[in-house]
């Protein structure tokens, strides 16, 4: 799970206007870094323009995707991620980064702005903590943690099951249980053999 560029954009009329932007493209080999970063710039603005107002996307390109979120006020973020980062993470890191964007930049300055004129230093922070939604984002943290603890409960349940099976075979070689006590067991052992575990 891989995030490459975050971007954010003003969605005029006719075009789009790169207002801020970050990049990881540490993958890359170095002399196609800079084609890989105006690539992602090309593609994120032609995404943006492509957009309507007040919508969300998502849009694969090759391994990639480009998740996209115009909002009403035509302010505008792009986040290009492979395919296997979480969607949901990504339009919460897209939320986030918009509304933080729109309280420390003036909307007088979307239309005209560029890279160079935005006082907005949070791309590069964001883009590096996202990288691994895990720590991102908590509910993903907390799928984590489930997750890690269903496979602790099927194997601590597989290892169970195997030591009643030779639980089973101690119980038939055993000369001090009597033929009614092994029955009981046999009996008691069905009537729980109903809720088997996968």
């Amino acid at each position: 799970m891989k995030l490459y560029s975050l971007s954010v954009l003003h969605k005029g009329a006719t075009k789009s206007n790169l207002l801020k932007s970050a990049y990881d493209l540490s993958s890359f080999s170095f002399f196609q870094r800079s084609s890989v970063q105006e690539f992602m710039t090309f593609t994120s603005a032609l995404i943006v323009e492509r957009s309507a107002h007040g919508s969300r996307a998502s849009v694969k390109e090759q391994e990639y995707l480009c998740h996209v979120y115009v909002r009403n006020d035509s302010l505008s973020a792009v986040v290009i991620a492979d395919s296997e980062y979480p969607q949901r993470v990504a339009f919460t890191l897209l939320d986030k980064v918009l509304e933080e964007f729109s309280r420390q930049v003036d909307s007088i300055d979307w239309p005209s702005g560029n890279p160079e004129t935005i006082n907005y230093k949070a791309l590069d922070i964001h883009l590096a903590k996202y990288q691994n939604p895990r720590e991102a984002d908590a509910m993903t943290k907390v799928q984590a943690e489930l997750d890690e603890t269903k496979i602790i409960l099927h194997s601590t349940m597989e290892s169970l099951l195997e030591r009643g099976e030779k639980l089973d075979d101690l119980v038939q070689k055993s000369e001090h249980l009597g033929n009614q006590s092994k029955a009981f067991y046999k009996t008691a052992r069905k009537q729980n053999s109903c809720c088997e575990v996968m």
